[in-house]
């Protein structure tokens, strides 16, 4: 095997999507590529628009020889901070897989422990096919998520800015104060909490 080529069958690429937001669980994704069935277009998940990240994660997920995604929920970020829920829910995305890998690439320069190898890449999601495909289901994972708890919380349009810190929420979130599934142990959260 060799840890540096893209097409190895048992390397398995692994990003996330949903650190930064004030709100929702945080995703993990892994996938094993077909090296017999590459996808044309895989790249940093950020630099693709909403419609061809939902095309290209219904090709991910007919074509790849294995995929998963997991989660560390809300009181799982507050409980442990962000960094390790992170590492948790990708942890459990490897875990996840169908097909055991002899090597996870992981995207940034921290890993969890695994059940095989970890590589960390910074900037892996533009430089691994298969890390940009984990990308891709992360996050579109993750945005369905938040549209769908926009119809529990209407009043917070999660569905425009899927819990991240933006002006709209913001404003939202000191106007009706924080909701179950907002993040306690983040700053703009936590100063709206009463005193205790």
């Amino acid at each position: 095997m060799t840890t540096h080529g893209f097409t190895d069958p048992r390397v398995c690429g692994v990003d996330e999507a949903g650190r930064g937001p004030l709100a929702g669980p945080v995703c993990a994704a892994a996938v094993i590529l077909d090296p017999a069935r590459p996808i044309v277009g895989l790249t940093d998940s950020k630099k693709l628009s909403p419609l061809q990240r939902d095309r290209l994660q219904r090709q991910i997920k007919e074509q790849a020889l294995s995929w998963s995604v997991a989660w560390a929920q809300v009181d799982e970020i507050d409980t442990l901070n962000i960094l390790h829920a992170t590492m948790l829910a990708m942890r459990r995305a490897v875990e996840s897989l169908s097909v055991r890998p002899l090597l996870a690439r992981i995207d940034g320069n921290r890993a969890p422990a695994l059940p095989c190898e970890a590589q960390t890449l910074i900037g892996g999601d533009l430089l691994d096919p298969a890390i940009s495909a984990a990308s891709i289901l992360a996050k579109t994972a993750r945005d369905a998520l938040m549209c769908d708890l926009h119809q529990q919380w209407p009043q917070f349009r999660f569905d425009v800015h899927k819990g991240y810190p933006t002006a709209l929420h913001l404003k939202l979130l000191a106007e009706h104060g924080p909701c179950e599934i907002h993040r306690r142990s983040f700053g703009p959260v936590r100063r709206l909490l009463p005193p205790r």
